[in-house]
């Protein structure tokens, strides 16, 4: 049983018959005329390619062959690059308004002036807002450590855009809009790569360009933004990864003597993939994640065990029989070596500055209130600064002050209660019926992309379960690792922004339904495994009827974000335009 094994093995994974060698049986055949059935061979499997339009496309616009090749290269980085265009220009348009402290701006604006001139958090006057939006050149860096309960990457970022662009709404909010709309620019990528298409890959970048949570995020000096953008560097690094690691087994693979790719276990369940820098990559910016909010870390886990189910997956696709031992033997402890120790190492860098300064908050608890005990061994800073996560950490578990805008998680994905940032009723408006304007910036998505998205996730959790698609899989631990955590935690006081994280994620889902409505291309290896070739009229019939559901989908969408525009830039509209955009009682 064992020595056939392998073989049996072989033959599943290359679809051909078992107990025959595949190449001579097919030789055989070939004699009487027969043609095998084309099919997705190994290497294909391994590493698909990527889908290119159809002739018939190039051949309506007039394009010939060698000018189509040059344009389809260039889309793959043109269209996203485009599209991360119009979401800068979306996303920059009057930056500075509302002139004011919106939210929890109040917080992060001026911890992060004080970092990055003094390396540490003050304890800002409760008064000082005003004198900040009057005069920032009157305004004092207070010298006193402030007890700040978030870690400081992200007050670095925003501190920089403050650096070069003063202590202004304009400056404070620059660098969360830089990352925002590279955030956009890399979900295209992100996209491009999982779907194996330009299209999808853009489609997606489109959709959150268009979301009105990602839009006011990026316009507000908060942590979210920041760390959404890191998480989702580390998964297209590790999206990327993937890539690296199969095409590296493809290659040590062997051929047969018609150049056929064929599985083998011996291969497949020995072979050392080595030095794996997007891994590392992926490490250091889940440390990047860490560092800006804890929640980092319940991400780091999750995608720690889906890049080690992918290793899996590429180790049975290619021929090993026993994939999770193979892996167990030479992947997991690599696996962990290049992203935990390095997302650790780098969360600690983070605190340099409060390190080095010394006068950060609880800075010299070890010498002080934290002597004696039996750690005295380690250095006083490092037994500081972990009195002082302990002490963070209580805080955060213990945060259950009502507050108006707080929100189940339960109620985040058909957006139940969003939070407002900014409030200004404006009298003698002459655009108004009552003379009475509104003035918001509510933190809310747009609508009916994430409704679409509750339907969405239905269909990739189906498509995952039943049909193991591990696009579908990974689309569903991004959701699940920047979502589910916080159930863990309902009696403490949350909002929806929290769920900004995910939001990239839910416009992949968005965007495989709308994939799914497309349906196959006429032609292609996938459309005739569903019966649809290029002379197919019901094919082509439900293609188009198909390509009109997804169009409207994807416009309704455009239109819904256009229609909201008003109340995620804080534009003055008439009291009753402001309450028609009110769909529920619950956004009031």
């Amino acid at each position: 049983m064992t020595s056939t094994a392998p073989e049996a093995r072989q033959g599943q994974d290359a679809g051909e018959p078992h107990g025959e060698d595949p190449a001579s049986w097919q030789q055989r055949l070939r004699r009487f005329g027969h043609s095998p059935r084309p099919g997705i061979g190994l290497r294909e499997r391994l590493v698909p390619p990527y889908t290119r339009p159809g002739i018939q496309l190039w051949a309506v616009l007039g394009i010939s062959p060698p000018m189509a090749d040059r344009l389809v290269r260039w889309s793959a980085w043109g269209g996203p690059l485009l599209v991360a265009l119009v979401a800068g220009v979306l996303r920059f348009w009057n930056l500075g308004s509302p002139h004011a402290l919106i939210f929890d701006e109040t917080y992060y604006a001026k911890d992060s002036w004080a970092l990055i001139n003094q390396g540490y958090e003050g304890d800002w006057p409760k008064d000082i807002d005003k004198l900040i939006l009057a005069d920032p050149s009157k305004v004092d860096v207070p010298v006193d450590p402030g007890y700040v309960v978030h870690p400081p990457v992200g007050k670095w970022i925003i501190g920089l855009g403050e650096h070069f662009f003063g202590f202004t709404p304009f400056g404070w909010r620059f660098m969360v809009a830089v990352l925002g709309t590279l955030s956009v620019l890399m979900l295209c990528r992100i996209g491009r790569r999982l779907f194996r298409s330009t299209f999808l890959g853009c489609l997606a970048g489109t959709l959150l360009a268009v979301d009105g949570l990602h839009f006011v995020m990026s316009r507000t000096a908060l942590l979210d933004l920041v760390l959404m953008f890191f998480v989702l560097a580390a998964f297209g690094a590790l999206l990327i990864d993937r890539d690296w690691a199969r095409r590296r087994l493809a290659a040590a693979l062997p051929v047969d003597e018609e150049g056929v790719l064929r599985p083998d276990a011996g291969v497949a369940e020995n072979l050392r993939l080595g030095w794996r820098p997007w891994r590392i990559t992926a490490g250091l910016m889940l440390g990047l994640a860490f560092a800006t909010k804890w929640n980092g870390l319940y991400i780091m886990v999750g995608f720690g065990l889906m890049t080690v189910l992918w290793d899996v997956g590429a180790r049975r696709t290619a021929g090993a029989v026993r994939p999770y031992l193979a892996v167990l033997k030479r992947d997991l402890v690599p696996a962990f070596v290049s992203t935990v120790p390095v997302a650790l190492l780098t969360y600690l860098v983070s605190w340099t500055g409060w390190i080095v300064t010394g006068k950060g908050y609880y800075r010299n608890w070890a010498q002080t209130d934290g002597r004696g005990g039996d750690w005295t061994w380690l250095p006083d800073w490092l037994r500081s600064l972990w009195h002082y996560e302990y002490q963070v950490y209580e805080f955060h578990v213990n945060l259950t002050s009502g507050h108006t805008y707080q929100s189940n998680p339960w109620s985040w994905i058909v957006l139940g209660r969003p939070v407002s940032y900014f409030w200004e009723e404006q009298q003698g408006c002459a655009a108004s019926a009552t003379g009475k304007c509104s003035r918001e910036v509510l933190a809310i998505g747009t609508p009916l992309l994430w409704w679409a998205a509750c339907f969405a996730l239905v269909y990739v959790l189906w498509r995952w379960f039943f049909r193991r698609d591990w696009r579908a899989g990974a689309i569903v631990c991004g959701v699940a690792a920047g979502w589910l955590p916080w159930f863990l935690y309902q009696e403490r006081t949350i909002f929806l922004f929290y769920a900004v994280v995910f939001v990239p994620f839910l416009c992949l889902a968005v965007t495989m339904m709308i994939g799914a409505m497309l349906g196959p291309a006429a032609g292609t290896g996938t459309g005739q495994e569903l019966g649809l070739s290029s002379g197919d009229p019901t094919g082509e019939r439900r293609r188009t009827l198909g390509a009109i559901g997804a169009g409207v989908l994807v416009l309704l969408i455009i239109w819904n974000f256009i229609y909201f525009w008003p109340i995620y830039t804080g534009t003055p509209i008439p009291d009753g335009s402001w309450r028609e955009r009110m769909w529920l009682d619950t956004w009031i």
